[in-house]
């Protein structure tokens, strides 16, 4: 992401990965067309019982195939309407192709992970990235091309890479399957459809508030490809600070769904990771704020002083974000899809709107505050339906210590930035200050910090 990405980026110029990007985006934003839940139903399904591979395989297969078709009409078909150019299809074709092949090397992992062959499946979970890593070093930084680099030949890596790791993985499930007759039973399809649509349709819906911001800066302003360029700058610091609550949403989801079906409360695990992704996402807004001019230009060759803005503005999307793994994997695991699909609803309406207001006069800044109030609606929105649902008791004294912690973080902040000429000397002291501040207002506390992992792991 901070190599080669930013790499190519850099090479090619804002306006060159503005219009990647926003390609990128929408064809992300449409990915779930490509799987539907497949991959989850049949991760579940293997692990339960792994003499079902073969059949599933034969019947999965074909199904991945007929559903990459559709994607593919779906994904051109808007392209149509927004009126994209014989140059932009050429690249979106592409980008069609490598959604696919990433979601089909989803699917075959699946089968390795639901085998519980678990270091094959580590080792093959990063296989498609390294490769690309590989490619478009030799593409980035040596003359073995004897040409310019453009966008495309980032594009086309991609589509290396993900070919090469899908043929090494499907090898090594074809091995693990004594027996294959592909078929395409409609029912059977059918039928996993109907039992996974409700999560493709939230994953939809959260997709488009989150990815097609840059598809409307790109459409709606004469420059909106620079603009894309820049606002991908920043977007790319706010998706790699997403990681970390993707990890631990991605612990609680079995311990929430556990924790209810035993009807166990689970206000405690709820206040615990709540704690342990805020207080990070609080510190690094606080940073990127006081320092988003020397982080984007440590970072980016092109618009630092604009895009500093931007960054600064954005970035406040990941205290939200961060707040919406928790709340939503709470109201995901006691199976509150209809609630979250409608409020999923109103945020995406709520985005489109914000979006056409604001991006004609403020371009890249104007997404960035539409991004983080469409974001704050929803996880503020999540966290309201949760406590009257599921009755988490989330007291005024755990608030105000929060509030305690932001105001003190914010104020030592700023005197450090008087106060520290060293930008780097003065953002690891406020790290180390909101660790301070964290366990001294006990909004963190040592002999919890292990408790969701122990609830994992019994």
């Amino acid at each position: 992401m901070f190599g080669i990405d930013r790499g190519v980026q850099n090479r090619v110029g804002a306006e060159e990965y503005g219009l990647y990007f926003s390609l990128l985006s929408l064809s992300i934003l449409l990915n779930i067309l490509l799987d539907a839940g497949i991959t989850n139903f049949n991760n579940r399904s293997i692990a339960q019982n792994n003499s079902l591979l073969a059949e599933h395989f034969s019947k999965i297969v074909p199904l991945k195939f007929f559903l990459s078709v559709i994607y593919a009409i779906v994904v051109l078909g808007t392209g149509l309407i927004l009126g994209y150019s014989q140059r932009q299809f050429s690249i979106l074709w592409v980008l069609i192709i490598n959604q696919f092949l990433l979601s089909f090397i989803l699917y075959l992992r699946s089968n390795i992970s639901g085998l519980h062959l678990f270091r094959t499946d580590s080792f093959l979970s990063v296989l498609d990235r390294f490769l690309v890593i590989v490619i478009c070093s030799f593409l980035l930084w040596t003359d073995i091309a004897g040409t310019e680099f453009s966008i495309e030949w980032f594009v086309y890596a991609q589509t290396a890479s993900y070919s090469i790791a899908s043929i090494i993985i499907f090898s090594i499930v074809l091995v693990r399957t004594e027996k294959i007759k592909l078929q395409f039973p409609l029912k059977y399809g059918w039928s996993i459809i109907k039992q996974s649509y409700p999560f493709a349709i939230l994953i939809l819906l959260m997709s488009f508030f989150n990815r097609f911001d840059s598809v409307f800066l790109e459409r709606l302003l004469a420059d909106g490809k620079v603009q894309v360029g820049i606002y991908a700058q920043s977007f790319r610091i706010l998706d790699a600070a997403n990681m970390f609550s993707v990890l631990v949403a991605g612990m609680l989801l079995p311990i929430f769904s556990r924790m209810l079906k035993e009807k166990q409360d689970t206000t405690s695990m709820v206040k615990l990771s709540f704690s342990i992704v805020l207080i990070p996402a609080i510190c690094l807004a606080i940073i990127s704020h006081f320092y988003s001019e020397n982080i984007i230009k440590l970072l980016y060759n092109e618009y630092t002083g604009y895009s500093s803005q931007v960054f600064s503005v954005l970035i406040n999307g990941f205290i939200f974000i961060s707040i919406s793994y928790i709340f939503g994997t709470l109201l995901t695991a006691n199976g509150s899809l209809k609630a979250l699909n409608i409020l999923a609803l109103i945020t995406v309406i709520l985005n489109v709107v914000l979006n056409l207001i604001l991006i004609p006069e403020y371009k890249a800044l104007g997404s960035a505050v539409a991004a983080v109030a469409s974001q704050s609606f929803f996880a503020i929105a999540q966290m309201i339906i949760s406590v009257k649902i599921l009755n988490i008791k989330l007291s005024a004294d755990y608030f105000l210590r929060i509030f305690l912690y932001i105001l003190l973080l914010t104020v030592s902040a700023f005197l450090i930035r008087l106060k520290i000429s060293n930008w780097i000397s003065g953002m690891l002291l406020i790290i180390f200050l909101a660790l301070i501040y964290s366990f001294s207002l006990k909004i963190l506390q040592l002999k919890n910090l292990f408790q969701i992992i122990n609830n994992q792991e019994e």
